[in-house]
């Protein structure tokens, strides 16, 4: 039985950026009765809309405003998601997401979060978020990161 041939990989669209290492961007969050279910526990959703805010927060703050971005005709959607429940949160109870951009592999952007105490000594949610830049007039993935979104998250 001979070995099916390996085929070496490549960056030839764009070599991996390595991002430099940035401290954790905090948005705080409360649960409201509106983000809950009917046993006061925030539902499994609403965690995926903390993560967006914090995350579209996160890139402003390194200076990627979403809107100008969008107005420019590109846009980031979420290409993967993984996220792990750690510990349900309450009706009432206040948190922090954690997000910081964790490194750029071509036009993929990582993100990673973690949902937490205010005083950080329970975890209750972690994820990956994986972005990808797209041209809205062509429905197409690009094949670089506009320059302006490559320069902000490369100087952090």
């Amino acid at each position: 039985m001979s070995e099916q041939p390996q085929l070496s990989t490549t960056n030839i669209l764009q070599p991996e950026l390595k991002v430099a290492p940035i401290d954790w961007f905090d948005y705080p969050v409360r649960a409201f009765p509106h983000h809950t279910d009917y046993s006061g526990v925030v539902w499994h959703g609403t965690y995926l809309t903390w993560l967006e805010e914090a995350r579209v927060e996160c890139l402003r703050s390194m200076g990627v405003d979403f809107a100008e971005l969008v107005a420019l005709g590109c846009n980031l959607p979420v290409m993967e998601l993984s996220i792990r429940y750690h510990q349900a949160i309450q009706m009432g109870m206040d948190a922090i997401v954690r997000t910081r951009i964790a490194d750029m592999e071509g036009v993929r952007i990582n993100c990673d979060s973690q949902i937490q105490s205010l005083d950080g000594d329970v975890l209750y949610a972690t994820a990956r978020v994986t972005l990808v830049a797209v041209d809205l007039a062509k429905g197409k993935i690009l094949r670089q990161l506009p320059s302006s979104v490559k320069d902000a998250l490369m100087k952090k």
